[in-house]
């Protein structure tokens, strides 16, 4: 049966290679692990899942490993050449597609993606006036990274979906317009706020208005408690900044 087949693949890969236990699960497994069970050829599957992993941001050493465990899970010694090509090929498009795309919203959250919030950092680093000689830090640039983080473990994909609405609104509820936000994936998120505020009244708001919202859907239970929010000062260049992007959203 498939969903058993994707059960034992997950445990596998989350136990061997999976950063994340709680973004593992994509509706593209299911018909991948369809097609690795029926005669037919599961490039086309294959592909489709390497496009989700690389729209998700998942790197493709992990992408590929992922692919590798529901191989062995099938008593197989690695995944056929053409299977292995589609996944490549597929998420070297959703890379791409998220470089083309990286303003469209994230339809659970409904936040920018990753992409987008690096667009705007750019930016940031852009109009940032600064002699050359001195090092850039948060101050200089005018601006640092809140960053909140509610995984807590394996959550079912509705669950989490739930989860992601409440934060976004939390969010934007409590930073509104002029601050650009995105999830970062894996149940994190990010804002690009100005370091000349005192940040402690909006972060103690974003508790309790992610509380308030958690509380009210029943999610409790699969948020972290309590709700991780922390500031990353911005480093000295853009590039860093990228880095600290992938350092908080797949630890």
């Amino acid at each position: 049966m498939p969903a058993a087949l994707r059960e034992r693949w997950r445990d596998e890969s989350v136990r061997s290679v999976w950063l994340r236990p709680s973004d593992w699960y994509h509706p593209a497994v299911d018909a991948l692990a369809t097609a690795v069970l029926t005669a037919g050829d599961p490039a086309a599957a294959a592909e489709e899942l390497g496009r989700a992993r690389g729209y998700d941001g998942v790197g493709i050493g992990e992408t590929v490993d992922d692919l590798a465990c529901l191989y062995r899970t099938l008593g197989a010694a690695e995944p056929p050449t053409t299977v292995l090509r589609a996944l490549c090929e597929g998420w070297a498009d959703g890379q791409a597609g998220t470089i083309a795309f990286g303003s469209a919203l994230d339809p659970e959250s409904g936040l920018p993606s990753r992409q987008y919030l690096a667009i705007r950092l750019a930016e940031t680093y852009r109009d940032a006036t600064l002699p050359t000689q001195r090092a850039r830090t948060s101050g200089h640039l005018g601006h640092h990274l809140v960053v909140i983080d509610v995984a807590a473990g394996d959550v079912d994909p509705f669950t989490r979906a739930a989860r992601s609405a409440a934060v976004g609104a939390a969010m934007t509820t409590t930073y509104g317009e002029g601050h650009p936000m995105a999830t970062l994936g894996g149940g994190v998120f990010a804002v690009l706020a100005r370091a000349d505020e005192d940040p402690h009244p909006p972060l103690e708001a974003l508790h309790l208005e992610i509380a308030r919202r958690c509380d009210l859907l029943e999610l409790r239970a699969s948020t972290r408690q309590p709700v991780r929010v922390w500031i990353e000062p911005l480093p000295a260049t853009h590039e860093q900044a990228l880095r600290t992007l992938d350092r908080v959203s797949r630890p």
